[in-house]
């Protein structure tokens, strides 16, 4: 797969082989330039709308009525990270959560943010424009509220509509990074199918980091095929794969 992935940048940057594109990244100091590309056609960008979808009856049941009685969402927006965002079908996905959420408790207020390491992706979820095959999973009166459909039937595409779009931002965030620099502290968490990338040493540190991030009480949601088992982190088990910050 990776080789595969690469042999893409070697027919666009018109090398022959392997050895020629690492003498241009390490030899001729072409690595600082072609990084971001090399970032984008190597990494896995899996996504669906409402993907694992008891998370989002536990979102919509237990952690946001918890929060909410907590005065959060009130007394300033609620905020929610989708970290591994891809094209941003997760974010969304919550942004209609918490949109239908508000309809039924007025002064409600959120902000999500997604980020990736991917500025391919980003570019997309910014966007917002999708096939409309992709709008399966959403439920018909969510799709009714909050999807446009393309005035070009043959095109086949929606969009999320544009008081949904301003509640979402993205930004680029690798996760090796020392420290995660968020705009704010974050109540609710999703880094699902993620950490399964990583071997333990760097899983630990990539989970302390973000729970760094998340404010006391706060929840993190994790991939059904993930587990925590085994890391010393400051989390309690709510529900499967989803963990209260203590």
């Amino acid at each position: 797969m990776l080789e595969g992935r690469l042999r893409r940048r070697l027919r666009e940057r018109g090398m022959r082989n392997f050895r020629e594109y690492c003498h241009f990244l390490f030899d001729q100091g072409g690595l600082e330039e072609e990084l971001g590309d090399l970032i984008d056609v190597v990494t896995t960008n899996k996504t669906d709308f409402f993907r694992e979808p008891k998370h989002f009856d536990i979102l919509t049941n237990i952690v946001v009525p918890n929060l909410f009685r907590k005065g959060l969402g009130i007394r300033r927006p609620l905020q929610v990270w989708s970290a591994g965002s891809s094209i941003g079908a997760e974010a969304y996905t919550l942004a209609m959560v918490l949109a239908d959420y508000r309809l039924s408790h007025p002064g409600f207020d959120f902000h999500i943010l997604g980020t990736d390491i991917c500025t391919t992706v980003l570019r997309t979820a910014a966007r917002a424009i999708y096939p409309e095959e992709m709008a399966q999973p959403i439920a018909h009166d969510l799709r009714h509220r909050y999807l446009l459909r393309s005035l070009d039937r043959k095109a086949r595409q929606i969009r999320i509509i544009p008081e949904l779009r301003s509640m979402v931002e993205f930004r680029q965030l690798n996760f090796m990074a020392t420290e995660y620099k968020l705009p704010a502290v974050q109540d609710i968490v999703f880094c699902r199918n993620v950490i399964i990338y990583f071997d333990n040493v760097v899983r630990m540190a990539v989970l302390s980091r973000i729970c760094a991030c998340i404010a006391p009480g706060g929840y993190l949601f994790m991939g059904h095929s993930e587990t925590l088992s085994g890391f010393n982190l400051p989390l309690r088990q709510v529900a499967p794969t989803v963990y209260a910050r203590i």
